[in-house]
């Protein structure tokens, strides 16, 4: 018999609505909707809302919020409703999608015990229960302004990016609403009863599990490569890191070792410096503006149409912020260049959390960190960064 958190489904989708910047209320295009669902209650464990690709960001975003209580990401958003699920799944069930055979989500998985299986390819069937809550959640998007609407008749005549009307984060919170207050407390087809209930009634079932921090939780979901280590640092992206913990350790000349970052900010990341010990290293360049991945790539492309040379990161830097003030500046926004502050303003305006113990220990000597969340990096915030907004 089926328990609580046994199998869980995982998704994405392109919502069917446009959102809207927060300033210049300009369309800024459709965001990609991340479910997360429980097979035996058909809860909602978790869910992520972003202006990106579908990614193993969102992936670890999206379970980090499943995994951890949600009291707190409910009551920064104003939202006094009862989400009970958390925990870790014992299994989770995927499609065939890249993201989730990459190399991250599998060592994650593994990190914290969570079996993976996935469908066959092109038998959208056998994953019915996320397919069905994705067509849930699209028909209650369709009721809101900006809608792309569903049938070729409703489209006819219709602009939906004129009558966008919400933000991102607006929307995540309408999305928030929809399922904390609505799909969990109404009779579900396939149960006869509410989602909740069915949670509540056998919750005792579950395998609880749940990990001690959250911050490191999602630290073993980011991207992960390998890079040769030297006494001076490490080189990653054509960017020279370091720093103080590092140079600590005793380690051979080009070791290779384990790396981890988000791209979200990769003026920082994490190197494997020891087992189960990451040590957070920095640009060495200090004049170097932090920078997303997606604003790196692309500023890459316009230095090679330019004929300059990829190792002028201090090019790259002066064309990341150049490219920023563009983007303010025109009235017009290009369809990315609205994506590109979209993120931006999404990230910005999330809540801080709290700064998670330190990671790693040589010695008596504590390493700090700044913490990473499953909004935003605090640091990361400066995006715009370093004071700019």
């Amino acid at each position: 018999m089926l328990r609580p958190l046994q199998i869980v489904q995982i998704d994405h989708t392109l919502a069917d609505v446009f959102v809207v910047d927060e300033e210049t209320r300009v369309p800024a295009g459709r965001p990609y909707l991340t479910l997360a669902i429980d097979v035996f209650s058909r809860m909602v464990v978790g869910f992520h809302l972003t202006m990106d690709y579908p990614s193993v960001l969102s992936v670890g975003l999206c379970l980090t919020q499943a995994v951890f209580e949600k009291g707190d990401w409910l009551e920064s958003r104003n939202i006094r409703l009862s989400w009970p699920c958390s925990g870790l799944p014992e299994l989770f069930y995927l499609d065939n999608a890249a993201e989730f055979h990459s190399r991250a989500l599998a060592l994650g998985c593994e990190e914290h015990g969570i079996k993976v299986d996935f469908r066959p390819p092109r038998t959208p069937h056998f994953g019915g229960h996320i397919e069905r809550l994705i067509g849930t959640t699209m028909g209650a998007l369709h009721l809101l302004p900006g809608t792309t609407r569903s049938t070729v008749a409703d489209k006819r005549d219709y602009h939906p990016e004129r009558r966008a009307a919400m933000t991102l984060r607006q929307l995540e919170r309408w999305i928030a609403l929809e399922i904390a207050g609505k799909y969990h407390n109404r009779i579900h087809s396939a149960l006869g009863r509410p989602p909740m209930a069915v949670w509540n009634e056998h919750a005792a079932d579950a395998v609880w599990k749940r990990p001690g921090d959250r911050v490191r939780f999602l630290l073993d979901f980011l991207p992960r490569c390998e890079r040769h280590l030297q006494k001076t640092g490490i080189e990653f992206m054509k960017f020279q890191y370091s720093s103080p913990e590092l140079r600590s350790f005793n380690i051979r000349k080009k070791t290779k070792v384990g790396v981890r970052y988000d791209p979200r900010d990769i003026s920082r990341i994490w190197v494997e410096a020891a087992p189960g010990s990451h040590v957070e290293a920095r640009w060495r360049d200090l004049g170097l503006p932090p920078m997303t991945l997606w604003e790196r790539i692309s500023a890459r492309k316009r230095l090679r149409a330019q004929g300059r040379k990829e190792s002028d990161v201090r090019a790259i830097g002066y064309s990341v912020l150049e490219q920023r003030a563009i983007e303010d500046a025109e009235v017009g926004l290009t369809a990315q260049a609205k994506r590109n502050r979209q993120r931006r303003k999404h990230l910005m305006n999330q809540d801080r959390e709290k700064a998670p113990a330190p990671m790693a220990q040589v010695g008596d000597d504590v390493i700090g960190s700044e913490p990473l969340t499953d909004g935003p990096l605090p640091y990361f915030e400066t995006e715009f960064l370093h004071g700019r907004r």
